[in-house]
């Protein structure tokens, strides 16, 4: 089991990731979670491996795809980040993350720094002009039930919108909800597109999608056509902007 997995495609255009893909626990780990929370979201963003394999399916799109949970290690935290091998996740403690610092580093070496230097050699290569990561969230934390989430998708960014503000005017205008860095903030929790597209000076789009829009073939199928719209359709608007 490799820590990434990469769909091939066409180069030059756009490089597809999905940092959150997998449930999967490698055997040699002991979480002491459980198999039912394991499907939940606290072990992946449900939906987006589907989507993203989709998308890349679509656009004739390369994609990288991390293929251990996030609860394994998080790949879009930075590695001195207690999150990148969280102790607990939405109320639910995972023990097998308590590591001292060698296990840690050991850890986070074999699958999280894999799958980033697998997007850094895909951009070397490829020189693609957007990056665009998928993820997924739930409608609802146990751990802040007061919580309403009522975006269907958001698009999350740090200093550079660019490519972000295109597409939620797109979103916006086929009458879609679309939160704007929410339910998350992409100066908070962005560490995959800090590294690989801001400190490149390449422009992303992060989407994250409530994971009741993934929730079936055909859900997936609706939303590889809307996430290409907003990039196709978009295009020449995009490149304008980046160049």
């Amino acid at each position: 089991m490799r820590a990434a997995e990469y769909l091939p495609g066409t180069p030059g255009r756009l490089l597809i990731i999905a940092d959150h893909a997998s449930n999967a626990v490698p055997v040699e780990i002991a979480l002491g979670v459980g198999a039912a929370d394991l499907q939940k979201h606290i072990a992946w963003d449900i939906g987006t491996a589907a989507l993203a394999r989709s998308l890349s399916a679509a656009l004739a799109a390369p994609a990288i795809l991390a293929t251990a949970s996030r609860l394994v290690a998080d790949c879009n935290r930075a590695p001195e980040d207690d999150g990148a091998i969280p102790p607990a996740s939405d109320g639910i403690p995972v023990p097998g993350n308590a590591l001292g610092a060698d296990a840690r580093q050991a850890r986070l070496a074999a699958w999280h720094e894999p799958y980033h230097a697998a997007i850094a050699d895909a951009l070397d290569r490829l020189s693609p002009r957007l990056l665009v990561s998928i993820h997924s969230f739930t409608p609802g934390l146990a751990s802040r039930p007061e919580e309403t989430r009522p975006w269907q998708v958001a698009l999350l960014y740090n200093r550079d919108d660019r490519a972000a503000r295109i597409a939620m005017r797109v979103l916006a205008a086929e009458g879609l909800t679309v939160g704007d860095n929410q339910p998350y903030s992409g100066a908070v929790y962005g560490y995959t597109t800090d590294r690989h597209a801001e400190a490149r000076g390449l422009a992303y789009l992060t989407f994250e999608i409530r994971q009741d829009m993934l929730a079936d073939e055909g859900a997936i199928a609706a939303w590889t056509q809307r996430l290409g719209r907003v990039i196709g359709s978009f295009e020449s608007e995009l490149v304008e902007v980046i160049s």
